[in-house]
């Protein structure tokens, strides 16, 4: 076992800057150092670790097993140092740090763009390192300790895990608004005499949405699938095709295009949460990131043009 007094901690630094960045260049900007520093820190976190840590892949430098190991208890290890070195409280206009995020493009839809320009304003230091997974797995790696912060509609709450919800969202529909002219929306016959585009990643709700179908005798033709949130209602554009999803993405998109409405007959909507990590209780940064995600969420809709009148 290394000897804590070999050790410097500023390699730990750039350690974490390397894990998230597995781009030296980046890693070197990141942390206002220059290429040759960085790369010799590195040599030296190999030396120490008796591991490559980052090797050559396709695209680029890939994280060995090791590196992969140690990247979660290394970024609790440093927020805990953090935490008792730095002043009393959170210093966000001065802070260095990196949070790593989950979401699916609907929560970059509607909730990063706001917080990501209130992290910049306030604490343009501050670091997000956003990815995408299965609700299953974002909780996994929140109670794992792998993730800090997820965003998503969660079912169930895992021993550990913390929940706070964000805000309740239901369904609208979206058509070319050159198809809707005099109407500006369809009623149910209409709607079920179109095709539809439907998006695969909201499976419970799409199977919510054809429930609700099925309840006036009716079956949507789909058209085309889709895994992502936002480029479906790009697709219906030029076209006589529905999209039904979720109202506050396609308010996030401010596409004039479309004709928004009221779907002619009752959906169930869902509820948002962000989840997080028990133990980050404590961690002042983390707390005050939590409150920039709840004031991202709940920031007038005058702030953004983005945001449309529905019709009907």
């Amino acid at each position: 076992m290394n000897s804590l007094r070999g050790i410097d901690l500023n390699l730990l630094v750039v350690l974490e800057a390397l894990l998230a960045e597995r781009h030296i260049s980046r890693a070197a900007l990141r942390l206002q150092l220059s290429q040759p520093a960085v790369s010799h820190s590195l040599a030296r976190l190999r030396q120490l670790l008796d591991d490559p840590l980052l090797v050559r892949g396709q695209g680029g430098l890939v994280l060995t097993p090791r590196a992969h190991e140690l990247t979660a208890p290394l970024a609790e290890a440093l927020a805990q140092v953090r935490i008792l070195l730095g002043p009393g409280g959170f210093q966000p206009a001065t802070a260095r740090r990196s949070f790593r995020m989950a979401m699916s493009d609907y929560g970059e839809l509607v909730v990063l763009p706001r917080l990501l320009r209130a992290l910049r304003r306030a604490a343009p230091n501050i670091d997000l390192v956003v990815t995408q997974a299965s609700r299953e797995t974002m909780t996994a790696q929140i109670a794992d300790g792998e993730l800090d912060i997820a965003l998503g509609a969660f079912a169930f709450e895992p021993e550990g895990v913390r929940t706070a919800v964000l805000f309740d969202d239901d369904f609208a529909c979206a058509v070319d608004a050159a198809t809707v002219r005099d109407t500006g929306r369809l009623d149910h016959v209409a709607y079920l005499a179109r095709s539809h585009v439907l998006v695969t990643a909201a499976t419970e709700r799409g199977e919510a949405i054809d429930a609700a179908v099925t309840r006036l005798g009716g079956r949507r033709k789909i058209a085309c699938s889709v895994p992502h949130w936002s480029v479906a209602p790009a697709l219906i554009v030029g076209t006589n095709m529905v999209l039904t999803t979720a109202r506050r993405s396609l308010e996030a998109l401010a596409d004039s295009r479309l004709a928004i409405f009221e779907a002619p007959f009752t959906i169930p909507g869902f509820t948002y949460s962000m989840i997080w990590p028990e133990k980050a209780d404590a961690d002042p940064g983390h707390t005050w990131l939590r409150e920039r995600v709840r004031q991202a969420v709940a920031a007038p809709e005058d702030e953004d043009a983005a945001a449309i009148s529905l019709r009907g």
